[in-house]
This record gives C-alpha cells, structure tokens and sequence, in this order.
C-alpha cells in the first residue's frame, strides 16, 4: 500500500518524555515529507500548544495540518487557517461543571488563550506545563464561562477519574468522551474526535481511508487508531488497548515513530 497521510498523537507518542521530538523521528519524517506524504500532528493540546512542533518539522513548508483539541479544530499551517472548528455550548460547559462538582472532580477549560478553573490541582498544573498556558483561576466558573469553547477537561486521581469514563459517557450520551493521559477525562461536542477530523481532512485531500497511517498511544487516539488504513501504537500503549491496532512498534522513547516511517513509507 502506498501511503499518503501520516498521522501522529504528540505527548507520549510523537514526543519523548520531556517533550521533544527526537533526531531520528524529525530525520525520518522530514523524509516523509519530502516523498510527498502528509504529516498530520493531531492532538488533544489547544492549537497554540501544537505550533512549535509543527515548526520544527516545517509542516508549512509541505502544506500540512494540525488536528487540535482531539478533534475540535482543523487548521491549515501554511495559510494559517481554521478550516474547521466545533464547540461545546455554554450550557453543555455549565452542564458538565455541575457533573464535576457534584462528583467531586476537578475541571477545566479554555478562554482567551488561558486555562479557566475554579480550583487549584496538580493536574490542572499538569495542563499548564503541557501547553504553556496561563492558568485562570475564577472564583464563578459559569460567570466567567459565559460562551462556547472548544472541549473540558475533568481531573482527578487516575485510578477514580476511570471509574467515572463509562459513568460519564452513559450520562453524557449528547457528548463525545475520552482519556486522553489518566488525570484527563477530555469532553467534546458530539461526533468530534480523532478519527472523525482525520476523515474531513483526508476527504479535503482525495486521500482514501486505506492510504492513511495513524501513531498514537491512549484512549483519544483509539478512534483514528481504528479507522486508519494502518492502525499503530507504541509501545507504551495503555495496556487495555493493546490489541485495538494493526500493529506496535517501539515505545514513544525508543523512536517508535521512525519505525513506523522506516518500515510502511520509506522501505
């Protein structure tokens, strides 16, 4: 199969534990590029958190894209154009903020090009390292939040915030749910994630389903994992979901990614 997109998760999957983009995943991807291929950076991560890898790999350069907020908003890196974008209302950010306090959850959004919660969490300064974001802290969530925005983010221990997926997905239905790392519960508007941004995109590009390769490593990736042409985690895969792929490859420390490069594109 000749592939044409290459699409890959960032933290713990594109990036190595401190955050960087080692020399040999850049080398093979900058070789991607060059034989044509889209290189596509989709993650859970507000746009602005994503546009220093996208520079470092020069996606403007070859006209790529960057999926952000798990599948919220779509943008064009070379014109620097969103070229699609969802959000959930105010009344669904209210919602979900009454969910968290009445299950005693932390919670988090975006406005502004800042983090916005109302409590203080060493997961929310998780958030905060991730991104480089201004944490916001308010002492009325639901004043502050008085219009859309592009997801939430509820917070806890890893072990209780999964007891609370399914409880959250079965009294959520009108919403799309993931984790996306233990301590991040992500919630989206209905119909958006991963894979359903891929398929806008591809459809965008006359790129097939079968054409396109997917890298990623946890619950927000499983979508694009599954619809992919060449489903792929690495090694450092969640381990319930290690039998969801086609394949796996070394762990996002050991260049997992220009395996995947080495191995399906360049051969």
């Amino acid at each position: 199969m000749a592939y044409k997109m290459l699409v890959l998760d960032l933290d713990d999957t594109l990036l190595t534990d401190d955050y960087k983009i080692s020399e040999r995943n850049k080398a093979r991807l900058m070789e991607a590029q060059e034989k044509g291929i889209y290189v596509v950076l989709a993650s859970g991560r507000p746009t602005q958190a994503m546009q220093q890898y996208a520079e470092e790999l020069k996606l403007a350069k070859y006209g790529s894209y960057i999926i952000s907020y798990n599948g919220a908003i779509i943008t064009d890196i070379k014109n620097n154009m969103v070229i699609f974008e969802q959000t959930l209302t105010q009344e669904e950010i209210h919602e979900l903020h009454d969910y968290s306090k009445d299950n005693q959850l932390h919670i988090l959004t975006y406005k502004d090009n800042q983090i916005v919660s109302d409590t203080e969490s060493e997961f929310i300064d998780v958030e905060k390292k991730l991104t480089g974001l201004p944490i916001n802290k308010v002492n009325c969530f639901k004043s502050e939040m008085n219009q859309s925005a592009v997801k939430c983010i509820l917070l806890d221990d890893p072990i209780r915030l999964k007891n609370f997926e399914p409880k959250l997905k079965e009294a959520k239905q009108h919403l799309s749910v993931a984790i996306s790392k233990p301590y991040f519960l992500e919630v989206m508007p209905k119909g958006i994630d991963k894979a359903a941004s891929i398929q806008r995109l591809a459809s965008k590009l006359n790129i097939k389903q079968e054409e396109v390769i997917a890298v990623g490593n946890a619950g927000n990736d499983l979508t694009m994992v599954e619809y992919a042409g060449l489903g792929v985690w690495v090694d450092n895969v969640t381990p319930e979901l290690r039998d969801r792929a086609d394949i796996i490859v070394s762990s996002n420390n050991e260049d997992g990614v220009a395996e995947v490069v080495e191995k399906y594109i360049l051969k």
